[in-house]
């Protein structure tokens, strides 16, 4: 057995002809293997099921594959630190429903997003290492053909349970307590619901970005010959971002498969799990490790245009800046309720003249004129950075209390950034 554990291209071909007679997967390899090692095929598979092969082998995988995630998450989380670093004092405009809000800074906003990642990365990482193997359970759980082989000592079934739980790289006790003919379902669930979850992060980066790109302040990576539009040649799409959350939306919605699995595995075990896990775990896997490829290689490229992002903010700053303005004229004596009418019609009348005419907003204008500011200063009112309160020490905050220590967990582990091909 020992000697043909490396199997040949020859016995895998014999597996497959088994398979397509025996209609069963294991047991066709347990036939190639006995094969390859006639003088064991008496004993080969005694005592075990599908299960013991295929349960105990997918927390090994899962595991691994888990260790990959990890490695490339940190290491979109740590792109975004650094470029949450280079612009923490930058002020933008903030949005909130999608409209006009208090300012915050480009750095800041890049903090949520690496922190929301780094909470992903968090729930990942627990889930690897609650990971269990099945161990020796037998075709229903209760262990009955390994107390049959050590002829009812149950001292042996355990002994061989450590040893096998060893073998297999995991510590001592990493074992369920207790399974049905697998290990629970349930696991599957919150292995895919916690990719869905950082999934969900990524779309929200990624149409972040896209929005951003449409406002002009912020690009994806364009290579010098890259293409926006086969019909449209002045075109830049983010062609990086959409594609990741297009792959974002199919991980989030394979969640709903284990869900589905686990709730329906009728007492111990019933076989229309087996499918729908072949697909749903490695494609949830293998879509997760594309989008973090592309996001990493985004965000390790961002283009920021700051000249767009002072102008956006501009257009919207006299308006931002009234609540300024009426605290500046009240603390000059003047009456709140007064200013604020005095206000009120202002911005009225200079949002109508912006939308029906384009020409750009005379808010301020207006307001100087009126006696109700006078002896306000409007340069400290509309000064950008007087907008944006702590913005810029909590990004130093993110960088010092998370993204450090997330440095430290992953240095020398994040693999060598390699920028997708279209």
């Amino acid at each position: 057995m020992q000697a043909a554990l490396d199997p040949t291209d020859d016995d895998i071909d014999r597996a497959h002809d088994y398979e397509r007679e025996l209609r069963h997967d294991v047991m066709a390899h347990v036939h190639a293997f006995g094969d390859a090692a006639p003088a064991a095929a008496g004993i080969i598979h005694l005592g075990a099921t599908s299960q013991f092969i295929n349960c105990n082998a997918e927390a090994v995988i899962h595991r691994e594959a888990l260790d990959l995630v990890c490695c490339k998450l940190a290491g979109l989380v740590l792109a975004l630190a650094d470029f949450a670093k280079t612009w923490r004092g930058l002020p933008c405009l903030a949005m909130t429903h999608l409209q006009p809000s208090q300012p915050t800074t480009l750095g800041k906003r890049a903090s949520v997003w690496a922190y929301d990642l780094s909470l992903c990365l968090s729930r990942l990482e627990r889930t690897r290492n609650d990971l269990r193997l099945r161990g020796v359970k037998g075709a229903t759980g209760a262990q009955a053909s390994f107390l049959a082989l050590f002829d009812g000592d149950g001292v042996k079934v355990d002994a061989l349970d450590t040893y096998i739980i060893k073998q297999m790289g995991f510590s001592a006790g990493r074992a369920h307590v207790v399974t049905g003919q697998t290990y629970p379902r349930v696991v599957d669930a919150h292995l895919l619901s916690e990719l869905a979850s950082t999934a969900a992060c990524v779309h929200k980066l990624a149409t972040d970005l896209r929005i951003l790109c449409s406002r002009k302040e912020v690009d994806e990576p364009f290579g010098d010959k890259q293409i926006g539009s086969s019909a449209m040649p002045y075109k830049r799409n983010p062609m990086r971002c959409e594609r990741a959350t297009g792959l974002a939306r199919f991980v989030m919605s394979l969640a709903q498969n284990a869900y589905d699995t686990a709730a329906t595995q009728w007492l111990e075990r019933t076989l229309d799990d087996s499918a729908n896990r072949r697909l749903s775990i490695p494609e949830s896997f293998l879509a997760t490790d594309a989008i973090l490829d592309l996001m990493r290689s985004v965000a390790a490229g961002l283009d920021v245009h700051e000249a767009m992002v002072r102008t956006n903010l501009e257009q919207e700053l006299p308006f931002l800046a009234s609540e300024n303005l009426l605290m500046a004229a009240a603390r000059l004596g003047r009456d709140r309720q007064q200013a604020h009418e005095v206000i009120r019609q202002a911005a009225q009348q200079a949002a109508r003249k912006v939308k029906e005419e384009g020409v750009k907003c005379d808010l301020i204008e207006r307001l100087r004129g009126e006696s109700m500011f006078q002896g306000v200063d409007f340069n400290e009112a509309l000064d950008p950075s007087s907008f944006v309160g702590l913005a810029p020490q909590q990004v130093d905050r993110f960088l010092r209390e998370v993204a450090e220590p997330i440095r430290g967990r992953y240095k020398g582990r994040v693999p060598a950034l390699n920028a997708p091909s279209v």
